[in-house]
């Protein structure tokens, strides 16, 4: 018989985290196969939806309208921030439904609540990463260059996983409180879309505006995404304040999430 000089209390921890990291796994291949199996395009729509829009904003600014913001070439310089912004508002919207679209197994099943809204972050992020293939085939057809700040790209998805989550963690149990907060969050999101350095650069914005950029944590992390095609994007300046400002959506997002749960779980 062997005997483990590790606390119990300790093995129990380890044996949740595992179990919880273990679920949000599977709920995501769940999440996964729901929506591909159930496609006819399966995969395609993961790619589709920011190929269209690249390409829209592209034909504006380059075929019907003389450009005067971004850097060439312009549809690299759109999917590089297209892409992430695709994973940030798909995983935000549907966040706030987190808890409202599996009512029986989040009150049922004995999980930590805030896997309801990781197993979103990652599912997005999954697509992300399964459309990054776009953006390397227009980056490899127009010739764009790539630099060393390409080692950036890990960072850059891990600052807007961090970002996402932090911000899932704080709709998510508002709208279960207050319902209107769900169409409240995609009307801010679609201005959040404007309000970003997505179709142009936050050095492109005039003087009065440039603060707004530093309010936007997402601008930062367009920045480190563009980074590697684009180095005149690179502003570590820019991309503190979204590290700062990334770690204060996480740090309220959680709070909030750990004082309403149970609160939620009432409201279900």
């Amino acid at each position: 018989m062997t005997f483990s000089s590790e606390p119990r209390s300790t093995r129990s921890t380890r044996s949740t985290r595992k179990r919880a990291w273990s679920s949000l796994w599977l709920l995501t291949r769940r999440d996964l196969k729901v929506r591909y199996s159930t496609s006819l395009l399966g995969y395609l729509w993961s790619i589709l939806d920011p190929l269209l829009m690249s390409l829209i904003y592209w034909f504006i600014f380059t075929q019907v309208f003389s450009r005067s913001v971004g850097e060439t070439p312009y549809i690299v310089f759109l999917l590089t921030a297209l892409l992430p912004w695709v994973w940030f508002n798909g995983a935000v919207s549907d966040s706030t439904r987190a808890f409202l679209r599996d009512v029986k197994l989040v009150r049922s099943v004995a999980l930590p609540r805030w896997i309801w809204v990781g197993r979103i972050v990652c599912s997005k992020g999954v697509e992300f990463v399964l459309s990054l293939p776009v953006l390397i085939a227009f980056a490899i057809a127009t010739g764009a260059t790539v630099g060393w700040e390409l080692v950036l790209f890990p960072l850059a998805v891990l600052m807007l996983a961090t970002l996402t989550l932090g911000v899932g963690l704080l709709v998510s149990p508002l709208v279960v409180f207050f319902r209107d907060f769900e169409r409240a969050t995609k009307l801010i999101l679609r201005v959040l879309f404007y309000a970003s350095p997505i179709i142009y650069g936050a050095a492109d914005l005039p003087e009065f505006a440039r603060p707004l950029a530093w309010l936007n944590p997402l601008s930062g992390i367009f920045a480190l995404f563009r980074a590697g095609f684009f180095p005149d994007q690179l502003d570590w300046a820019l991309v503190g304040a979204s590290a700062l400002g990334t770690l204060l959506f996480l740090v309220i997002g959680v709070l909030v999430f750990r004082r309403s749960t149970g609160g939620v779980l009432k409201e279900l």
